[in-house]
């Protein structure tokens, strides 16, 4: 698997990067921009993103004992018609925690 994937409309998030950019927060915001083809991810913690964008709050569930995410992105991808093929995706993550993804 690769850092960040897109697998059965859950998007995946290594153990490493899910550490970096998520902490200890048990939800997380999103916001995607269809223009950009952009999911922005953040956790709850950080109140500026919520300030800055609409965001949405979603579950961010252990996905096994060494420390890998999942979070259920399936509604998203429906209401922007967007491709739920399993692939790995491109993502940069941010010096502000921001998780940037896309797809």
């Amino acid at each position: 698997m690769s850092a960040v994937c897109l697998k059965n409309s859950y998007l995946l998030i290594g153990a490493s990067v899910a550490k970096e950019a998520f902490g200890d927060d048990p939800q997380v915001s999103v916001v995607y921009y269809p223009d950009r083809q952009t999911l922005l991810v953040a956790g709850k913690s950080k109140a500026f993103f919520e300030k800055m964008h609409k965001t949405s709050w979603l579950l961010l569930k252990d996905r096994n004992l060494l420390g890998d995410k999942s979070v259920n992105i399936r509604e998203l991808l429906i209401d922007n018609d967007l491709d739920d093929s399993d692939r790995d995706l491109p993502y940069d993550l941010k010096t502000t925690g921001i998780l940037s993804v896309t797809l």
